[in-house]
């Protein structure tokens, strides 16, 4: 990595490098194009672009491509509508549970009401809203209600996880995830819609989750909680490589969370929080001081209480978050080390990650070749278009918001 007195400028700046950003953004939504299903939903596509067998559509990827695809619409990618339009049409329709309300996790089958997964579909509402889609105002309003009627839980300034089908049963665990993919969904609703509440409610959760639980981790973020909100720091102990629930903490939440936190410090909805900016900074710090703790380049799945990694497996999406929020920490501190991390990780993910048609590999083993123990094939596009996008908009309002505005 060059040293922070070795850099001239960032990246973003170059038009080269912004032309680089633009056509792995064009190839990334051209590959994702045949994804499409006639009866709803979007296939989960293997490396050549064919759709895996035995991997039926998901609601939260159908959300995630809806929500990308709004991304591609208003920045004038040509197939963009398309992916759009299906994905409106999948969570309006498809994916709708008309019985109960809300939303099945696949299509044709009573499934919970996974939290984690509603609040993707209202990202991707505020997205087609943003993205000025017909149908946006529609399945923007139904979130809404089902956020504030079953997830938001005012008296604990957070989202409830799960509910079962019918909404009779709520889980009685209480998790970091789903609440961080709330703060990002809560922060485009405000945007999109101008109501400061919704700024206000994000901030409270972040409060909790990182000003309170993760400062007191020495900035590694607890995930695991029961009802009440007391910590359950030996959750899943016997599964380290859950794929939603792992036991330990998670350098790409860290980073993922760091970018929201930015986005919460540069928002005009919220009075000046100078915690959010030091929160941000302190979890991508202690994140990217894990690099190459195993013995290998790179950032571990997840990692103990005094930062010993647990889970070795090498992921796509920590390295898309860690560009991300060293962008956003870059454009608001002018700090050169983000810089240095941002190019770090950039030629990182070149060597490993990134095709040249600008598809993300999602995993890869020891070797550095393509695996598929926890993610198999090219399944997820949210992840991978934030790399490309994010680093050319201001950190607020969000992503797509940003993107329609010219930056």
């Amino acid at each position: 990595m060059s040293s922070a007195s070795d850099l001239a400028g960032r990246w973003v700046e170059s038009s080269v490098h912004r032309q680089w950003l633009a056509r792995r953004l064009e190839g990334l939504l051209a590959f994702y194009q045949p994804s499409i299903l006639a009866d709803g939903g979007f296939a989960c596509l293997d490396g050549q672009g064919k759709a895996m067998p035995d991997h039926s559509p998901k609601l939260y990827l159908a959300a995630r491509m809806t929500h990308s695809a709004a991304i591609g619409h208003v920045i004038g990618i040509p197939g963009s509508t398309d992916l759009l339009d299906h994905g409106m049409e999948s969570l309006l329709d498809s994916f709708a549970d008309k019985t109960n309300g809300g939303w099945n996790s696949v299509i044709g089958g009573q499934s919970d009401k996974a939290t984690y997964e509603h609040v993707q579909v209202m990202l991707g509402a505020a997205s087609a809203l943003a993205a000025g889609h017909t149908r946006a105002d529609q399945l923007l309003d139904q979130a809404i209600k089902v956020f504030n009627e079953r997830l938001w839980q005012e008296d604990e300034g957070a989202l409830a996880e799960s509910w079962s089908h019918d909404w009779t049963s709520c889980e009685k665990y209480r998790g970091a995830n789903a609440n961080m993919h709330g703060v990002e969904a809560m922060l485009a609703v405000g945007d999109v819609t101008g109501d400061s509440m919704w700024h206000e409610r994000a901030l409270r959760v972040a409060s909790r989750a990182i000003n309170t639980n993760a400062r007191a981790r020495d900035w590694l973020i607890p995930e695991h909680f029961d009802a009440d909100w007391h910590e359950l720091p030996d959750y899943n102990k016997a599964e380290p490589d859950h794929p939603f629930r792992p036991y330990g903490a998670t350098y790409g939440h860290s980073l993922e969370w760091a970018r929201f936190l930015v986005g919460m410090h540069a928002s005009p909805l919220l009075p000046e929080s100078p915690w959010l900016l030091e929160a941000a900074t302190g979890l991508s710090t202690r994140a990217l001081n894990g690099w190459g703790d195993d013995g290998r380049e790179g950032l571990a799945y997840t990692v103990d209480w005094d930062g010993t990694p647990v889970s070795t497996i090498r992921l796509h999406w920590p390295i898309c978050e860690g560009i991300q929020a060293c962008s956003v920490l870059s454009q608001v501190t002018n700090d050169p080390t983000w810089e240095s991390w941002y190019r770090k990780l950039w030629d990182h993910a070149t060597r490993y990650y990134v095709e040249e048609n600008g598809v993300w590999v999602n995993e890869i083993d020891e070797l550095g070749r393509e695996a598929g123990t926890l993610w198999p094939g090219r399944p997820d596009i949210y992840h991978a278009i934030g790399t490309y996008v994010v680093p050319l908009v201001q950190p607020s309002p969000f992503v797509t918001l940003a993107a329609s505005q010219g930056g």
